[in-house]
């Protein structure tokens, strides 16, 4: 157990509060911030071999037409690592707590994971909505109002793309309500398949950001014993000692 029996410690052994908070809060920024950047630029990467990632946050331009499973199982799998790294340096860089059981030095390591993952997943969400969705409606606002003002401006060029299509101008448009039935039950069905990919990677990685912060805990506390182990081998008492 995480015991400092130094002389300013002692005294505090029959303290009824710790002197300190049980959230390290700095770890967990750290932890989320981490998380956050590996999992974009894990999107990034994945992007860039060609896989187009509909966007998972709301407002977003990309749609979901050519979602697909292998899709869904690439976004849950960033999602799972970018939960271990930043869950593992939430669980390493806190700060130590003394005068406390193991049994909660292992829960508070969770815990920080578990605020890790939701913190990150919070930025995300908030960092995507109001600066990514705007800089897309931005960037797609001036080719829009630019082929609406061609297509006033000159008619006959909407004609000639309608004649070219095999379709006459002059004639209403036809709906065909099978195709259109059709196309609202894939539209529906891709959306339950990306939330059901999406809930599935939001709780693989609360889960594994849990683990892997006390799996950083442990770690962390191996760490601290062997540099006291190897300091009193060389004659430097440990604290308390």
């Amino acid at each position: 157990m995480e015991r400092d029996f130094s002389t300013g410690a002692i005294s505090d052994l029959g303290a009824t509060h710790e002197p300190q908070s049980a959230v390290s809060w700095a770890a967990v920024f750290a932890g989320a911030v981490a998380a956050l950047g590996v999992s974009f630029i894990l999107m990034t990467l994945a992007a860039g071999f060609g896989l187009h990632l509909a966007s998972p946050w709301p407002g977003e331009g990309p749609s979901m037409d050519g979602f697909t499973p292998t899709l869904g199982a690439i976004l849950v799998a960033i999602q799972v690592i970018a939960s271990a790294l930043g869950g593992y340096l939430a669980g390493r860089l806190r700060t130590k707590w003394v005068n406390v059981h193991t049994h909660e030095v292992h829960f508070r390591d969770t815990a920080h994971g578990l605020l890790t993952w939701a913190l990150a997943t919070l930025a995300g969400v908030i960092l995507a909505a109001t600066v990514m969705a705007p800089a897309v409606d931005r960037v797609a606002e001036p080719a829009m109002a630019a082929a609406a003002t061609v297509a006033q401006n000159d008619p006959t060029l909407a004609d000639a793309a309608a004649q070219a299509a095999g379709v006459n101008p002059a004639a209403p448009p036809k709906v065909d309500a099978a195709r259109l039935a059709a196309d609202e039950k894939r539209a529906a069905d891709l959306a339950a398949q990306f939330s059901l990919f999406m809930g599935v990677g939001l709780l693989l990685g609360a889960f594994t950001a849990s683990v892997a912060a006390a799996i950083g805990g442990l770690r962390r506390d191996e760490m601290h014993a062997v540099f006291w182990r190897d300091r009193t081998a060389g004659g430097v008492a440990a604290p308390g000692v």
